[in-house]
């Protein structure tokens, strides 16, 4: 009796703990206290030390020189024209947002704007996010920013967000008619409210290259004959190019970004909970409790299904792209001995040929705890075998499980493919 009460207690203690403040700043997350380690602190380190340097460009600022130095392409440029940014002042249909990414880093950039925006993966913190001012400077600083960007990207753990609205000509969203936070589950019929997309087709259900007005609690197109190119001034930016395909692979891969930061959080403080628990009640260091086993199960079951891109909604129209950003992505690899890759783009009914996130070789995934990688690894094995266990991934077919266990057997680090067998 005395011992059960004693563990309500402990219990109580720990929950109330966990719940004082924002969860990720408390151990043994710590974000706000934590010191970053990802792509963007690296580049801070090399232009501390002299070894990198960014030059300033009329009317770009220091962009060219941060996309070279992230090794984004350009050819990832898609525009948004909605005011859903922190520069939004500067943000209108005639003076869109363009938005650059690669696997580690998201890149912002307004003209006429006071600081290029980025968020990036940080395999301990997930999602980071900085500024940099876009005044000449002899060594530009990266700002970390924490509380304003994390009243829109905050919320169990700090992501990567995507939205459609509904804009009108100022780009203003008419609050009215809503707002979806897109991911890859989200009909195609309501993505892309207020991004522009270049190049033909653009699908036909897409909102994309919309203009709306407010009419009653409902928003209606406003007609125009003017192409996209026309609207905006393609000469300000990089590329002339806003292109559908870099955006719709920007979904998938924002979304495993996220998946991974919430799989890393919750496993981990899961962890550090069952450590105090035991250490309080001077018990066996290694005892698993229940509560953790669920953390663990839940965890790497919503990261299969995220990563072999259950839910996503077949195409009506197939994605054109615009400014050559498939060739770029598909050529980074890695390849198995038959020349395939999980970059391969499908286009037709889907994303990927193979429908294997691609960020499975990200350093956030290499460091998630050994115990959710080994669960993982189990789960995706027993899918990619066929049988029961493939019955919920049934958009996967036998053609597909086959060459997604090959080109992962041939590409995985060594001592994880062992978990597939």
């Amino acid at each position: 009796m005395r011992r059960g009460i004693i563990l309500a207690a402990v219990l109580a203690g720990l929950v109330a703990r966990a719940w004082a403040g924002d969860d990720f700043d408390q151990p043994p997350i710590s974000y706000r206290t934590a010191e970053p380690a990802n792509a963007v602190s690296r580049l801070q380190e090399r232009i501390d030390a002299g070894t990198a340097r960014l030059e300033h460009e009329k009317g770009f600022g220091h962009l060219r020189s941060v996309l070279a130095e992230l090794a984004i392409p350009i050819s990832s440029q898609t525009l948004v024209f909605s005011k859903t940014s922190m520069q939004f002042e500067r943000i209108s249909a005639r003076n869109p947002r363009a938005v650059y990414f690669n696997d580690e880093a998201y890149v912002g950039f307004v003209r006429g704007g006071d600081v290029i925006e980025v968020s990036v993966a940080d395999p301990a913190l997930g999602t980071v996010f900085y500024t940099l001012e876009q005044r000449p400077a002899e060594r530009p600083v990266f700002q970390r920013r924490i509380d304003d960007c994390l009243l829109c990207h905050g919320g169990r753990e700090p992501v990567h967000v995507i939205r459609s609205v509904y804009p009108d000509a100022d780009g203003q969203p008419i609050a009215a008619a809503g707002v979806v936070r897109v991911d890859p589950g989200t009909p195609h019929a309501r993505r892309w409210g207020g991004w522009y997309f270049t190049g033909e087709p653009v699908p036909e259900v897409s909102q994309a290259n919309l203009i709306y007005r407010e009419h009653g609690s409902s928003a209606v197109p406003v007609e125009t004959d003017r192409p996209v190119g026309e609207r905006f001034r393609p000469e300000r930016y990089l590329s002339p190019h806003s292109d559908l395909v870099a955006a719709t692979v920007l979904v998938h891969q924002a979304a495993a970004h996220n998946a991974l930061t919430r799989a890393s959080f919750d496993v981990r403080r899961a962890l550090h909970r069952e450590a105090e628990l035991n250490r309080e009640l001077a018990g066996a260091a290694d005892r698993r409790w229940p509560s953790t086993e669920s953390v663990l199960e839940g965890s790497a079951a919503a990261l299969v299904d995220q990563f072999l891109h259950r839910g996503e909604p077949a195409f009506t129209r197939p994605p054109i792209g615009s400014g050559g950003f498939a060739a770029e992505f598909t050529a980074m690899g890695p390849r198995d001995a038959r020349g395939r890759s999980l970059r391969d783009l499908d286009l037709r009914t889907r994303t990927f040929r193979h429908p294997c996130g691609h960020l499975v070789y990200h350093e956030s995934f290499a460091t998630l705890p050994a115990e959710l990688r080994r669960r993982f690894w189990s789960r995706v094995g027993a899918i990619l075998a066929g049988g029961e266990a493939a019955a919920r991934h049934g958009h996967l077919t036998a053609e597909d499980r086959q060459a997604i266990r090959e080109i992962l057997l041939a590409t995985r680090p060594k001592g994880e493919e062992i978990w597939l067998e």
